[in-house]
């Protein structure tokens, strides 16, 4: 059988993960181009072949198209992937509303995303449908490391859209290969509001490193994060089984414990005593779990659900609670009896 013919991608967001996605795929065979927001990013990636600023050290093939013309990167493109912080999607969205009538050929709009919009408590694929009601949108998330899926470390990721059709297991196969795995899932809700969720998990990860707490107080908050991020998840609308796959367990686990972890590495400057504000002034990089944490307290308390870490991790971010008291916050809670229900019950 011969092979499928490539399909054109355009990256939008040229930080990390969307240049590790561009290696990705360019190794794939795909047509790629990859959208800076700055010209001179653009120029100075395309005069050395390497994104100095994000992902150093590795070199891209001169088959990924450079450019910051988001028309031209769109005109030709069969699916969109973009990379960039929850807060500044919705100004991406607009500004390719603006050119989707030299867009003929895009049917799919893909979110690389993991945080809620502030105010309004949207998913990434709810933002993107509203600005873009034209376009079948979705998420591709997982534990995918952007370094390491760059030098092509084998790893596994979820897509889900919207709609499903035809032209999704045509992306699937297209995006995976030896080193890059993409499943397919129906669970579009679960699959957002896991890689949200765990980044702040990850951030009380963070606290607990910074406390120097130890293996067991680690892996307790995890267990009890995961029963937290199922009771969440579902009271939202999504299938729990779907915080036991990929966009929930598996980043769950990676972020958390992982060196590279912004969300991670944030928490446990926190717990080691450095000041929120201090840590992110002036950072050339998001740290998603941050906002992402405002939003969905603001959607918990909004919808009555009942989830004590996440309360607490946004009591250390926005109360100047200190870590230690808001671990003995939740050491101190009453006693129950641990049982599978406790995962999907209050």
């Amino acid at each position: 059988m011969p092979e499928p013919r490539p399909l054109n991608f355009a990256i939008i967001g040229a930080g990390a993960w969307g240049t590790a996605m561009a290696l990705h795929l360019a190794r794939r065979g795909q047509h790629t181009t990859l959208v800076t927001r700055r010209p001179e990013h653009a120029a100075q990636i395309r005069s050395t072949r390497e994104n100095h600023d994000y992902l150093p050290g590795l070199i891209l093939p001169d088959a990924i198209v450079i450019t910051s013309e988001l028309t031209a990167a769109l005109v030709e493109a069969d699916v969109a992937l973009i990379a960039c912080p929850s807060q500044t999607l919705r100004t991406w969205c607009e500004q390719m509303r603006g050119v989707l009538h030299d867009t003929a050929r895009l049917q799919l709009f893909l979110s690389l995303v993991k945080g809620l919009e502030i105010g309004t408590h949207l998913r990434p694929s709810e933002v993107m449908t509203q600005v873009l009601p034209s376009l079948n949108c979705g998420t591709l998330t997982g534990p995918t490391n952007a370094a390491e899926v760059a030098r092509g470390l084998p790893a596994a990721m979820v897509m889900a859209a919207v709609r499903s059709d035809g032209f999704i297991p045509k992306v699937q196969t297209a995006m995976s290969g030896p080193t890059l795995r993409i499943y397919l899932s129906d669970d579009l809700a679960g699959a957002e509001f896991g890689a949200s969720l765990k980044n702040i998990y990850a951030i009380a990860a963070g606290f607990c490193d910074g406390l120097k707490l130890g293996d067991n107080s680690k892996a307790s908050l995890l267990t009890r994060s995961l029963a937290e991020m199922v009771r969440v998840g579902q009271a939202l609308g999504a299938d729990k089984d779907t915080f036991y796959g990929l966009s929930g367990f598996g980043d769950l686990v990676a972020t958390c414990h992982g060196e590279w972890s912004r969300n991670r590495e944030f928490g446990e400057k926190i717990g080691a005593g450095r000041a929120v504000d201090e840590l992110l002034a002036g950072r050339k990089t998001v740290v998603e779990g941050h906002r992402t944490t405002e939003a969905l307290y603001g959607l918990c308390r909004e919808r009555g659900i009942a989830a004590p870490i996440l309360a607490e991790v946004y009591a250390i971010l926005y109360e100047r609670k200190k870590p230690a008291d808001a671990l003995h916050s939740l050491m101190t809670r009453e006693l129950k009896r641990e049982t599978t229900a406790s995962l999907v019950q209050k």
